[in-house]
């Protein structure tokens, strides 16, 4: 429905905002609400990054990809076409070297830890959506380990985290799993979950859960069955 003020409202601000604040986007909350309700950004006394801008926009844009298109099955084209809606008209688009709504030429790393190599992506992601593809109903567990490869693959060369996060969302929905959100309290714990999947899976898994609790309780505020 889009309700102004219900939980597609609170959804489109908080996720916009967690999402971009942990890739390095400067603006508050209150900022990014302001768009989200106002199409301006207001007066501020700072600066303001014009990307900054244009990924919170894009973003909303990005959330409503996903819910109207909640029920698809996962394929390459689906998430590049998130990307694109994601870094469209950004500096980054200028770049030759920057494949909006494409793979990665470059190699690139996160956190240190080496991801696929340009070359490899292809694969690895048809590999990846292909077995996780195979099977008609998820479990949450399913799609933390889906995000987890993902995010090890990081097939873009910028924005990967907040794609993967998107789709994380987007298969919540899907399974008729309550879906949530990671803030900034829960980052670190986020960080780690993903560091450590495979050998302590209940980091991410318990960090994940908390998150949902949280979104539970937007949910019973505006009494939205689940």
């Amino acid at each position: 429905m889009r309700l102004k003020g219900g939980i597609y409202h609170r959804t489109q601000i908080d996720l916009t905002y967690n999402s971009n604040h942990m890739e390095g986007s400067r603006l508050t909350h209150d900022q990014t609400r302001y768009i989200f309700e106002t199409n301006t950004i207001g007066t501020c006394d700072t600066a303001v990054n014009v990307d900054d801008i244009l990924e919170t926009l894009n973003h909303f844009r990005c959330i409503d990809f996903i819910i109207d298109h909640a029920e698809e099955k996962l394929t390459e084209d689906f998430v590049k076409q998130l990307h694109l809606l994601l870094k469209s008209g950004t500096s980054d688009s200028l770049k030759d070297w920057f494949a909006v709504g494409n793979y990665k030429k470059l190699p690139n790393e996160v956190a240190g830890q080496e991801t696929s190599l340009p070359e490899d992506v292809h694969a690895h992601m048809e590999s990846l959506l292909s077995e996780y593809g195979s099977r008609c109903q998820h479990t949450l567990e399913d799609i933390l380990d889906f995000h987890v490869r993902f995010e090890r693959i990081h097939p873009f060369q910028d924005g990967n985290g907040r794609v993967g996060r998107l789709l994380m969302f987007k298969e919540c929905l899907a399974n008729d799993i309550v879906p949530f959100i990671i803030t900034d309290e829960l980052k670190m714990f986020y960080y780690r979950g993903l560091q450590e999947w495979g050998h302590i899976n209940d980091y991410l898994m318990d960090t994940c859960l908390s998150a949902q609790d949280a979104y539970k309780a937007f949910l019973d505020y505006f009494k939205v069955r689940y």
